[in-house]
């Protein structure tokens, strides 16, 4: 690995998914302004483009956050071990020098708090499109709570962590807090 993190040793067998800073920088013009999604209490997030033409999303944590640390290796750490349709795809990380990137699939219409707090955005949400979205959530949910091969628990889930595909299917994001529990605790 080319940067230290702490209890680096745990990401090392996810080190696969570690993509090198200037191929991330040239996919979102050295983090540009204009490519700028959001930005969070973890950081900024950047929309990007791989020269094969894939479409990213690369949050960038901040540099200065100890919190910021922990949160980088969950995600790291548990994200990269499950994959369902009603959950954001972790594609990779960089982890150089002071930089700390997560790199995951681009979901093109942002977030659910977008749609519900949007006057005209809202009325893309029909009761069909809600009953999909809520159906989406509770099958994402159930797949990190009883049927993935690991047990966690995603500790914020809220409007702005529901991310949206081109088809209205949710995606659950952002597992900064989450937390693995055993297969037997129940607490």
């Amino acid at each position: 690995m080319k940067g230290k993190l702490g209890e680096a040793d745990e990401i090392l067998d996810t080190e696969a998914l570690q993509f090198d800073l200037g191929s991330i920088r040239t996919a979102t013009n050295n983090f540009s302004e204009a490519n700028k999604l959001g930005r969070g209490g973890f950081g900024a997030v950047y929309r990007g483009r791989f020269l094969n033409q894939e479409d990213i999303a690369v949050k960038r944590l901040s540099k200065d956050s100890a919190q910021g640390d922990i949160e980088f290796k969950n995600e790291v750490t548990l994200v990269a071990k499950f994959q369902h349709r009603n959950l954001v795809r972790l594609l990779g990380f960089c982890l150089e020098g002071n930089e700390r990137l997560l790199i995951y699939e681009f979901v093109p219409n942002a977030s659910l708090d977008h749609f519900i707090f949007d006057p005209t955005r809202r009325t893309h949400l029909d009761w069909d499109s809600r009953y999909k979205i809520i159906f989406g959530i509770g099958r994402g949910l159930l797949y990190l709570h009883e049927d993935s091969h690991l047990k966690i628990i995603h500790r914020d889930l809220n409007a702005s962590n529901i991310l949206l595909d081109v088809e209205m299917q949710p995606k659950i994001a952002d597992f900064g807090m989450a937390r693995l529990f055993d297969l037997d605790q129940t607490r």
